[in-house]
């Protein structure tokens, strides 16, 4: 089977955000903002997989942008730290 590096990254990108979400819910206690960043963290990886059953090319190219535009409004936060 063929290695998908969109799926794996983005996988590898939800967990990140787990964790970040676990950090400010335990550490700092804000879970407004920890629950926000949960589901919108981890909707790039639904969109992906979304994009994979596009009914067309052109389908295909819409969603992948729309998870693209997702990714980029959470990567401006610093998920680094939390590593």
């Amino acid at each position: 089977m063929k290695k998908n590096i969109i799926k794996e990254k983005s996988f590898a990108f939800a967990l990140r955000i787990v964790k970040l979400s676990r950090f400010l819910s335990e550490e700092k206690r804000e879970f407004v903002l920890s629950k926000q960043l949960l589901r919108s963290g981890t909707a790039v990886g639904a969109l992906i997989r979304e994009a994979e059953q596009a009914e067309s090319k052109t389908d295909f190219i819409h969603k992948m942008a729309i998870a693209l535009k997702g990714y980029q409004r959470k990567e401006g936060q610093s998920v680094d730290s939390i590593s």
